[in-house]
Parts: structure tokens; C-alpha cells; sequence
């Protein structure tokens, strides 16, 4: 093999034979190892593998290679989150049938993923668009109807008239449908919920428990179930009855100027009634939806009522009462007093309506008489002032008396205020009015109402004779699927029609894999010892909603019998984006990189058109995206450099949680080291066969020296692996090759210990390079004549002795400026270490014949000569 180059694209399709041929990635439930499960977020069969998915995909096989050669029985597995609107419309633009534009997807990137080299077992592989996967889903929303943990109910919703369906939150982009771009409509649907704010306090308190999850995970997902505990509290109308409103901020009573109501109000329903600015107001609130970043970048805008309230502290003052469109309906009471000085909300709004601000927080160091807000509002820490009995108080003592003040006063034969905790988390609706998810298994009938479909008749199927010539859910129009026997009394009845919320799919897959050709949802006593998963990998634009339905869910399929634990995901590792730099023709289009050429000039860079030859601009380094065209293709990589390379690439060039630019001079530099290792093999193999005595043993000081550095590296690199330090483990390897390599070059007239720690070396280095270049080390392994697959070899044992330093390296200053260093045996005396130092040439050079003034030593750390 010397002299010959590694052929990437000859080696990678034949280990992958190998592999899928020994089944190399199987694993059983039987087995009495310690499981280990490793899972990244399963991906959207769009029709093509990105390299955001070579970037996490890499991650999770590093690890689950690691862990099965530390001896553990690994669970690595791969499915697809296939239902959903996208499909949907693709079928209806292309014509054909959303389940035949999704499965041709799935067979096209699986074919990506596997010429990746993944170690994944794919006898394990779901899809959640298959009747065998969502039969379960439906027979556990069954078991959480009986269980109490689902409820019907009428509710605002976001409506997308382009798509006509349902949108979450989050889907709403600037008051538009994220796909469609249509203005987004609110309408009162009959909806399906999972009650998940029944289990908010539970799910807030587990975060603590979640040590091995990113910090700023858990506060996005403490932020997003919102706890929050204030007053309820009671205004008194000046024309008879009272407004109940919910407060976190009862210390800032006397600072209030007005009452608003949410545009879904009971009042503001009445009194829109006579009201026909009030009735556009609220028609155009509805129409901005309720996402929470739309509410707080939308300009604050409200209706006066005509109506007034009692202030409650002041005597003879009143507060106008508005409808506003920053107050929701679903949160507290759907009505707040505003504070303006001390919540930006509320003083962009009395600035817009000319409404008093009056401060009653009074910033520290700050002069009472003189302080005011302009135009941001003060939110911090500070002293009650300009507030009558709560003068002087600190806020948390101020909210403590205020609520004491209004618990003891009477309004509308109740008290006038109430301690209560409200969270911001509400209610999971998971009804979508379209065709390509998975069934809500419920018959309605007019005799008996609405029932779930018995679990002997799962699954509800969808029916494949479908068309999409009309707007809407094409369930709906369905000759005759939607038409059923009433299953209690027989009389005609009707299925339901709306489809599960895809994140319902996506909130037990992990679960399934544990069992996946079961005729359960899960075989507890399985997914109770393979669950939690160990390590999560996924992307941080699923910190909240996927991670809190996931969890909101097992807790659930606890409730109902499915497995025996809370929490899904023991770990989560969430990595950072890939990048590139953007380009743009002279005309102002966005140009893919394949079709730019780069040439350098001195320092700077500057790009033509590959064809045509005209002057491209080189734009800002941003995420990979279709829409700026700076994408690169996996396929064409690994057909140009092999699958190797690109996991080598997405793991060393940065640390695996921030961004990573992809580079073709990185991508270049990742295949040069790639055959740099080939070389050194193949060196070493024919000193090999030049060597007839080859011991390891350490009785060489140089052997010693590249046992210690090869040890090491096998030490460290374990560590960064399960630290998921990827980065850092690369450095370690690089600096491992470059030893050898030296060593390579030294070792041809050197005793048999030096050959034997080099052969120790290279095939350490073998190993430690299988879970990131897995074809690569397995065919320098065969290469070296090592038995079996390099994929089934343990990880290579640590001497310990070999970790522990018996020299340091004591770095020289003069008076306190670097001029060299020495290196001796541990516990040098110091005596020995003055003569040494003293003896140095750049040392007798500065003292030119003086004596210095003193020397410090602090032992084995450092000399300083002080002259």
C-alpha cells in the first residue's frame, strides 16, 4: 500500500456492505450489557439531507460508536417525522398523492444517510406516517381520553384562509401564516386539547432535576410555562358591577392609569355589540393573531370603552377603561391595570393615549423629587415612593402588603383581592384541519355523542382516495369515509375529521424505537430500561415546544400504563448551525457556491461567476439556506471527498455547540489529513516487516516519551467525546498524528521498543479515529492485520502510570519577563534548580559576571531572578 492514495469512494461503499452484511449496528433487547441510547432529533422527509444534518448525525454516531466500544449495548436509531402541511401542498402543487411524494423523500435520504457510514440500526426504522406507527398514537389518545388528560372545548385559533387550517403560535410570523404568507384570521373552533397546563407546576419543578440539559434550555422552557403569582384583583365600575383584573405588580397600584381589556373580553363581546369602532377594533386584533412575539413587536393600540373604574387606593380618582390588543384572554382574566412608569408595554400605550405616568418605584441613589420616565420604563429593583401606605417599602414587602390591604376590603361581595398563582402555559390543542396526519380516533353521534373509536377497529387508516380540488380538509369532502355506524348505538354517525398536530407524532417516537414491531404502543419493562434516552441531539429551535411536548407527553403515557418514567431525554446536547458565506450577481440574485470561483489578491478575496465570468459580491457568513442559495450539497461532498471527510470537517472546525462555517479550504484540509493518516500506516507497516523483534515496553526513554503522548490521547480523547467536546478530541488525535509521524520518521535504526511503541501508537490512533472517520480506520486496521472490524474492538485500556507526569517544564523569568525554561524531575531541590538556571546561557548572559539580587522559586511551577 505505500505510495498508494486512500480512495474514499472505493473503501465507503464496501464497509458500509460490511456492516449492513454483520449486522454490526443491531441491537437487542436481550442483551444483559448496560444499554446506552443515543438519539438525535429525527428528520422531516423534505427529499434531501443537508449539512446540518451531516453536522448533527455526525455528532450522534461519535457517540454511539464510543459507547459501544466501551462495552455498552447501544440503541442509535433513525425514523422519520413524515405527516404535515408541507407534504400536503407539495402533493397538490405536483399532483400526485402526499404519502407517494413523502415516501419517494424517505427511500432518496435514506440512501444520503447511509452512504454516511451511519451505525445506526435500521431494523428499527418508523415512519410516522404508517398505520403500524399511528394505530398507537390513536390507542394512546384513547387512554388519555379515559384518563381525563384530553378535553374538547371551544377556543380562539389562528386561521390560515390559504391553507386553511389551524396554526400554532409560533407559525404566525408578523401576523402572517408561516407558509403561506396570508394574513392569519382568529376564529372560535371547537378544538381537541392535551391539558398541559394541569401539569405546568410539575413540569417547571423537573427542570431542576435536568442537570445534563443546556442552561438556557431550561430558562426558555421555564419561560414559556410562565409561573407567575400576583393578585387578583377587583375594580369597582363608577356605573354598578366590578372588572376583575390579574396582576403581578400589586406594589404598583397607586402608579395605575388605566384599565384594558383583551379583545375577547365578555365585556368588551357586549359592549362591541353598540360599538362599531370597538367591533373593527376587535375584527383587527383577531386578525393579528396571538403569538407572543407579534404582541410585543405590534404597536400598542387600544379602544376607550366610554366606561370608568374606582382607582382603588386613591379616593375620587377613576381609570379609563380600554380594549387593547396586547391583553390575552387565556392568561390571568383577561383584563390588567397598567402601571405605565414601571411596564414598557403599558408606557408605550398611555404615551400613545395621552394617559398619566406616575412613578412608584424609586431607582436607588436615585432623588425622589426629581426622578420621571420618559420613554423606557424603569423594571428594576428600587423603593415604593408616591404610594401612600406602602411608602418606603421594598417591592416584594410592598406586594405583600398590598395584597394584605385588598384581602381585607370587601367589593361586589367578594374580596376585593386575591393571592393566586397563574402560569402562561396553556393547553396543547392538537387538532389540524388537513388531510396528511394522523387521524383523531373519535366518532360523534347525535344519539350518543362523541366517543373514541373502539381499539379492536384501529386504526382509524386515512383513506388513499383522496383529492385536493377543493379548499380545506380533504377529509371533509370524503365521499364516504367520514360516514360510520355509531359504535354504542348503531344509528349513522360521523368520524372525526380533524388530524393530530405533527408534534404529537414527534412526542413518543423515541419510546417507539424501543419496541418499534410491538403490538403495544411500548412494551414497558423495554422502554423502561432503555428510556431515558442518554443523549439528545437536536437543534435549539426545539428547545420549547418538541422538548416540552415530549415531556408533557411521557408523563402521560406514564398516566395510562406505557412506560414508568417522567422524563424522556436524561441528556441533550443542542448543536449550532452551518454556515457560508452568501454571494450575489450584479443584478442583485443570490448565487450558489458551486457556481462561484474565489481568487485571492495580496490579504484580500474577490469572486467571478463560474460560466459567465461576471463579478460576483461576497456577502455576510449565514445559516445554509435554499432561499440564499449558500447551500452546499452532502452528495456532492461525499462523491468529491468522501463521507469521511465531511464528519471529519463538521466535527473539528469548531466547538459543537456554536456555528460552524463550511469552507472548502476547511473541507480541503480535513481530506489532506485524511491521507496524511493513510501514509503513516502504510509507513509503518513496511517498518514493520523491516523490524524482526518488536516489544512494547517502556525501558526506552523515547518509547516512554510516545507511550505517555499515545496514552494520553487515548485518555483525553474518551473524556471529550462523553464531555461531547468534539472539537477538542479532534485537536487531541492531530496532536497524536504529528507525534507518530515524527516517530515514523526516527524509528528505522532504533531499538525494538521504539517500533513497538509505534506500532502501540498507530493502531491507538486506529481506533481512536473509528467513530469519526469509521471507513478510514477500518481499512487501515485491516491494513495493520488486525482481526475482526475495527466498528467491534474495544476501546483501547489506559496504563495509568503513563498519565503521571515525573518531569515538569518551570518556565524562567527575569525580573518577571519570560527568558527560557528548564525541565527537571519532579521535587527538584531547590538548590538544584538555582544551579541549573544559573548555568543557563541566556541567564549568564543577563547577569554578565553579576550576582542576582534574589531568586523565587515556587516549586515545580516557576523561577523568577530578580536582578
Amino acid at each position: 500500500m505505500s505510495g498508494e492514495r486512500y480512495n474514499p469512494r472505493e473503501m465507503e461503499p464496501r464497509w458500509q456492505k460490511v456492516w449492513d452484511d454483520a449486522k454490526s449496528f443491531v441491537s437487542s433487547n436481550d442483551d444483559p450489557r448496560e444499554p446506552y441510547y443515543v438519539l438525535e432529533m429525527f428528520p422531516y422527509p423534505s427529499g434531501r439531507i443537508h449539512m446540518g444534518h451531516v453536522r448533527n448525525y455526525s455528532m450522534g454516531d461519535v457517540v454511539a460508536r464510543y459507547y459501544r466500544a466501551k462495552g455498552r449495548n447501544v440503541l442509535h436509531p433513525m425514523g422519520w417525522d413524515a405527516f404535515g402541511l408541507p407534504a400536503e401542498n407539495a402533493a397538490i402543487e405536483r399532483k400526485t398523492h402526499p404519502g407517494t411524494w413523502t415516501r419517494q423523500n424517505i427511500g432518496a435520504m435514506k440512501a444520503q444517510l447511509k452512504s454516511m457510514g451511519l451505525a445506526i440500526d435500521w431494523t428499527r426504522e418508523i415512519a410516522t406516517c404508517e398505520p403500524e406507527y399511528y394505530k398507537h398514537q390513536q390507542a394512546m389518545f384513547i387512554d388519555m381520553m379515559a384518563a381525563g388528560l384530553v378535553t374538547r372545548k371551544q377556543s380562539k385559533v389562528n386561521w390560515d384562509p390559504v391553507d386553511m387550517t389551524v396554526l400554532a403560535n409560533e407559525q404566525v410570523i408578523d401576523g402572517r401564516g408561516w407558509r403561506s404568507g396570508a394574513v392569519v384570521e382568529q376564529r372560535e373552533l371547537t378544538q381537541w386539547f392535551f391539558k398541559i397546563s394541569d401539569m405546568a407546576e410539575e413540569l417547571l419543578e423537573a427542570l431542576d432535576g435536568l442537570t445534563e440539559w443546556p442552561e438556557k434550555v431550561r430558562i426558555m422552557q421555564r419561560n414559556w410555562i410562565g409561573k407567575s403569582e400576583g393578585l387578583r384583583l377587583l375594580f369597582e365600575r363608577t356605573d354598578g358591577g366590578a372588572i376583575e383584573v390579574f396582576t403581578t405588580r400589586p406594589d404598583t397600584i397607586f402608579g395605575a392609569s388605566f384599565i384594558a381589556l383583551s379583545p375577547d373580553h365578555p365585556l368588551t363581546t357586549r359592549l362591541a355589540a353598540d360599538n362599531s369602532a370597538l367591533t373593527e377594533f376587535v375584527a383587527e386584533c383577531h386578525r393579528q393573531g396571538t403569538a407572543t412575539e407579534t404582541l410585543e413587536k405590534a404597536e400598542k393600540k387600544g379602544v376607550f370603552t366610554g366606561l370608568h373604574v374606582k382607582h382603588p387606593v386613591i379616593d375620587g380618582a377613576t381609570l379609563p377603561v380600554y380594549v387593547a390588543n396586547f391583553v390575552l384572554m387565556d392568561y390571568g382574566t383577561g383584563a390588567i391595570f397598567g402601571c405605565p412608569a414601571h411596564d414598557q408595554r403599558d408606557l408605550d400605550f398611555a404615551r400613545k393615549y395621552d394617559l398619566p405616568v406616575v412613578p412608584v418605584v424609586l431607582p436607588p441613589d436615585a432623588d425622589a423629587a426629581s426622578f420621571a420616565v420618559a420613554e423606557v420604563a424603569y423594571t428594576d429593583a428600587g423603593t415604593i415612593f408616591n404610594s401612600g401606605f406602602l411608602d418606603g417599602k421594598s417591592i416584594e414587602e410592598a406586594k405583600k402588603a398590598a395584597a394584605e390591604h385588598f384581602a381585607a376590603r370587601v367589593v361586589d361581595g367578594r374580596p376585593q383581592g386575591t393571592v393566586e398563582v397563574n402560569y402562561r402555559l396553556r393547553d396543547w390543542g392538537v387538532s389540524r384541519q388537513r388531510y396528511w396526519g394522523c387521524p383523531i380516533p373519535v366518532i360523534h353521534c347525535e344519539v350518543c355523542g362523541t366517543l373514541p373509536v373502539p381499539k379492536k377497529d384501529l386504526p382509524v387508516v386515512l383513506p388513499e382516495d383522496v383529492t385536493f380540488d377543493k379548499p380545506g380538509n380533504a377529509l371533509d369532502h370524503h365521499p364516504t369515509w367520514k360516514h360510520v355506524n355509531c359504535p354504542q348505538c348503531g344509528a349513522s354517525a360521523r368520524r372525526e375529521t380533524d388530524t393530530m398536530d405533527t408534534f404529537v407524532d414527534s412526542s413518543w417516537y423515541f419510546a417507539r424505537f424501543t419496541a418499534p414491531d410491538a403490538e403495544t404502543p411500548t412494551i414497558p419493562a423495554v422502554a423502561n430500561r432503555w428510556l431515558p434516552v442518554d443523549q439528545y441531539i437536536g437543534g435549539v429551535e426545539h428547545a420549547i415546544l418538541h422538548l416540552l411536548y415530549s415531556r408533557y407527553f411521557t408523563r402521560a403515557m406514564k398516566a395510562t400504563g406505557h412506560v414508568g418514567l417522567d422524563e424522556p431525554f436524561k441528556g441533550l446536547f443542542t448543536q449550532g448551525m452551518v454556515t457560508h458565506e452568501t454571494y450575489k450577481s450584479p443584478t442583485g440574485e443570490w448565487v450558489a457556491p458551486v457556481d462561484v470561483v474565489l481568487e485571492t489578491f495580496g490579504e484580500g478575496r474577490r469572486a467571478k461567476h463560474l460560466q459567465s465570468g461576471e463579478p460576483i459580491s461576497i456577502g455576510s457568513i449565514e445559516k445554509m439556506s435554499k432561499s440564499k442559495k449558500n447551500v452546499i450539497d452532502p452528495d456532492e461532498i461525499v462523491a468529491t471527498y468522501g463521507a469521511d471527510t465531511a464528519r471529519w470537517f463538521m466535527l473539528s472546525d469548531s466547538p459543537p455547540e456554536r456555528d460552524v462555517q463550511w469552507t472548502e479550504a476547511g473541507v480541503e484540509g480535513a481530506s489532506r489529513f485524511q491521507q496524511r493518516v493513510w501514509r503513516l500506516v502504510g509507513e509503518t507497516i513496511e517498518l514493520i516487516k523491516q523490524s524482526s523483534d518488536i516489544v512494547v515496553t517502556s525501558d526506552d526513554s523515547e518509547a516512554l516519551s510516545l507511550r505517555k503522548i499515545v496514552h494520553r490521547a487515548v485518555h483525553n480523547v474518551g473524556s471529550d467525546i462523553e464531555g461531547l467536546r468534539f472539537n477538542r478530541a479532534v485537536a487531541q488525535i492531530y496532536e497524536l498524528t504529528n507525534a507518530l509521524v515524527r516517530s515514523a520518521g526516527l524509528v528505522s535504526a532504533a531499538p525494538a521498543a521504539r517500533m513497538g511503541a509505534l506500532r502501540e501508537g498507530v493502531e491507538r490512533l486506529v481506533q481512536l479515529l473509528a467513530p469519526m472517520m469509521p471507513h478510514l480506520a477500518e481499512t487501515c486496521w485491516e491494513a495493520l492485520g488486525k482481526t475482526g472490524l475495527v466498528a467491534d474492538a474495544p476501546w483501547p485500556a489506559v496504563d495509568a502510570a503513563l498519565l503521571v507526569d515525573d518531569t515538569v517544564t518551570m518556565p524562567i523569568q527575569v525580573n518577571g519577563k519570560r527568558r527560557g525554561e528548564i525541565t527537571v524531575a519532579k521535587g527538584t531541590p531547590a538548590a538544584e534548580v538555582e544551579r541549573l538556571v544559573l548555568s543557563l546561557d541566556e541567564i549568564v548572559r543577563i547577569l554578565d559576571g553579576k550576582a542576582p539580587k534574589k531568586i523565587v522559586i515556587v516549586p515545580d511551577r516557576i523561577v523568577n531572578v530578580v536582578v
